[in-house]
């Protein structure tokens, strides 16, 4: 897509984070942007900010770990700019525990938010941006966790879905005139250490805050994370990234180089495996 003015974007977690940069980044390319969010005050502050630069934007209020939810927002979408081109799955949450602290609770919830939406929202608005034939760009925010296995098992599992869905789409929507990328950011300046704000009554449970877990939130690991992420990039920097990736359908989308070398280690981990069994003929 190389020319994004007067296109339409549906970006979700876009009241902060990563989701107001991207949204922000797309608007000043002169896109129109619906921007949703669980959080009403943060979205209504985020959507006046941009409209008093004159960006076309508008704002709906979703939980989108709810599929019915996540369709009235595309709902709204096509009522209020006819058509989307872009659909950016960004929303997400940390979390879901370490082994031997996770409850269903917190698992459905990681799932639900970091994967589910991002499933629902391809089949949701794949459709839609087909319908047009003029062409779009899917772009859904895993992680660097999603190619390394770094952070609590729920929040790799989903992030390593979400580049697996991501992968396999790709080359199944390209004739449909779709692209689809992924973003793996690392150490962004959002509020991912603060996800318990947003947890929904129906998962209560899902963060639990007496005991192991929570002598692992303030342990040195979450200590030294969330200091990483406090000084960490730019989400305006990142929406840039992803405006430019739009713009030359990049298939992976990195903000930094910082954890390359983790990402070369588990490849050559992998090698490693084929190499073990290279000279050894298969039983049949």
């Amino acid at each position: 897509m190389k020319d994004l003015a007067g296109k339409t974007a549906f970006v979700t977690g876009a009241a902060s984070g990563i989701g107001l940069g991207i949204a922000t980044a797309l608007a000043q390319a002169g896109v129109k942007v619906m921007m949703c969010d669980i959080e009403k005050d943060a979205l209504d502050k985020a959507t006046s900010d941009l409209k008093q630069t004159n960006a076309d934007v508008d704002g709906v209020i979703a939980d989108v770990s709810l599929k019915d939810e996540l369709q009235a927002a595309a709902d709204a979408t096509i009522e209020r700019f006819g058509k989307v081109h872009i659909l950016v799955n960004n929303a997400g949450v940390g979390g879901g525990g370490s082994y031997g602290q996770w409850t269903d609770a917190g698992w459905n919830w990681t799932l639900g938010v970091n994967l589910m939406s991002v499933i629902w929202g391809i089949e949701i608005f794949g459709p839609l941006i087909e319908a047009h034939g003029e062409g779009g760009q899917i772009v859904s925010t895993a992680s660097i966790a999603g190619l390394v296995a770094a952070v609590a098992p729920p929040y790799n599992v989903t992030k390593y879905g979400v580049v697996a869905l991501s992968e396999g789409l790709r080359v199944e929507l390209a004739p449909r005139g779709i692209g689809v990328s992924v973003l793996c950011p690392g150490f962004i300046r959002t509020r991912i250490m603060e996800s318990a704000r947003n947890v929904p009554d129906r998962f209560a449970g899902a963060v639990d805050t007496t005991g192991a877990a929570a002598d692992l939130e303030s342990s040195e690991f979450a200590a030294a994370a969330a200091e990483a992420i406090a000084h960490g990039i730019d989400p305006l920097y990142v929406g840039e990234l992803v405006r430019e990736a739009i713009e030359g359908d990049w298939p992976y989308i990195m903000t930094d180089t910082e954890f390359e070398p983790a990402v070369d280690a588990r490849f050559a981990a992998i090698k490693e495996g084929f190499d073990r069994i290279r000279d050894r003929k298969p039983r049949h």
